[in-house]
């Protein structure tokens, strides 16, 4: 008698990954009646929507971060670490590659892991369509490392400006994408520098900062309604932000933007933040049907076009929606997504009909730091959303966050986060420094 358990395989531990990976493990995991397998190729997890914050320093991540292994002990799914790079859909393997350490010595050898299911949550990463010189000279912030590595330089700059005493020297950051990730980093970073005289750094302040935020398109926010998009823009506008709407960037060098029209935009730190795709090596795999941002086409039930034992979900995935148009990745997608395959995955194992996925939009939020957030609530909920701004935006803004660690933590856990980090609020730095 074969007594081996389904084995169900999730590759990347983003805002979808997690959370069906946790639900899978109490459902399923717990109970026996399949082995759940997260991969990974980092120890941790951070919310993605908060890497901004990561970025200059407002959270530290080693603090407000999840810790794979240990958050699969407790929640009864198995982590292993690994950089996914192939699937043998006859064979029902992936590959992971040889992991390496920073100085080049081998973790772990390439291998392989066999699955009876396969769900690819491998996120996005930005899009540099090819502009010249941007892999070279600009930050991303796709990953928590990206996000730290650009934390390490602004603190690097804060500290070479605060021993300058010439107050007409300052530090210009010019971010590229006038998305909901540029636009949120803007206002961070007037509300870390603004922080600085607190941990004596006096001399760098607010005023001795430039941001030159960039969009290409007609207006910042595209994604969201022209009422947001108006509101964001006079919040950056006051606080000292350059919008740039309209410009488009031809190539990136050491020390500034090249825009369409020949105009060079100085920038001590540059940061690239237009547009996402999935990862280009998906392509390589030559298995799946592609849209030009690499992301994978799926059916009504989250199945690749191509397996139906292949099941993908966030930003990765391209699902189309009965109008037309496709899901946008956003973090409400993934958490979307990944209910919708957690039911049919629990429903194939017990032989019942699978569910349709079907997007509900919630609306939009963007959080302008502690200046300001600005939003729509309900989306295509009802006939018409509504702008919400100001503590009741930001009251929802916070929430999405919550329900997020809801999921992945419980509710019981969740509360004592929250909690935990009202104490730690006394005893810690408002900002990382290190």
């Amino acid at each position: 008698m074969n007594t081996q358990l389904p084995k169900i395989v999730i590759v990347g531990g983003g805002a979808g990954g997690l959370e069906l990976a946790t639900q899978l493990g109490h459902k399923l995991g717990k109970k026996r009646q399949a082995e759940i397998l997260l991969i990974d190729k980092n120890r941790s997890h951070i919310w993605k929507p908060l890497l901004h914050e990561v970025a200059t320093g407002s959270i530290d991540a080693d603090l407000d971060g999840v810790v794979y292994s240990a958050h699969a002990a407790k929640h009864y799914y198995q982590f292993q670490l690994g950089s996914f790079s192939h699937v043998d859909s006859t064979n029902n393997t992936i590959t992971l590659s040889e992991l390496k350490d920073e100085l080049g010595h081998r973790i772990l050898p390439k291998r392989q892991v066999s699955y009876d299911y396969l769900v690819l949550a491998i996120g996005s990463i930005s899009n540099d369509f090819n502009t010249p010189g941007v892999k070279d000279h600009c930050f991303f912030l796709d990953s928590n490392q990206q996000a730290e590595r650009f934390q390490h330089a602004l603190l690097d700059n804060f500290t070479r400006l605060h021993q300058d005493d010439d107050p007409k020297h300052s530090l210009t950051i010019g971010i590229v994408g006038g998305g909901a990730t540029g636009v949120e980093l803007s206002a961070e970073l007037y509300h870390v520098s603004d922080m600085l005289k607190m941990y004596g750094l006096s001399k760098m302040t607010a005023k001795r900062l430039r941001i030159d935020l960039i969009e290409a398109g007609p207006r910042i926010l595209p994604a969201l309604p022209e009422r947001i998009a108006n509101s964001a823009k006079r919040e950056l506008v006051k606080l000292g932000v350059t919008v740039r709407e309209g410009t488009q960037v031809k190539q990136a060098t050491e020390d500034s933007f090249i825009t369409k029209e020949d105009e060079q935009l100085k920038a001590d730190i540059k940061v690239w933040a237009a547009g996402v795709k999935a990862p280009d090596f998906i392509k390589e795999i030559g298995l799946f049907e592609l849209t030009r941002n690499n992301q994978i086409k799926v059916n009504q039930y989250l199945q690749s076009s191509v397996d139906e034992h292949i099941y993908v979900i966030g930003d990765c995935c391209a699902f189309t929606q009965a109008d037309g148009t496709q899901v946008p990745p956003r973090a409400q997608s993934a958490h979307q997504m990944a209910q919708c395959v957690e039911k049919n995955l629990i429903a194939t194992l017990k032989n019942l009909p699978l569910q349709e996925f079907t997007y509900s939009d919630h609306g939009s939020l963007v959080n302008l730091s502690r200046y300001s957030t600005v939003g729509s609530l309900m989306g295509n909920l009802t006939s018409n959303s509504f702008f919400i701004e100001g503590k009741i935006a930001r009251f929802m803004y916070i929430s999405l966050y919550r329900m997020h660690q809801r999921a992945i933590h419980g509710i019981a856990k969740t509360f004592a986060l929250w909690i935990s980090e009202k104490v730690l609020r006394v005893v810690r730095p408002k900002m990382k420094l290190h």
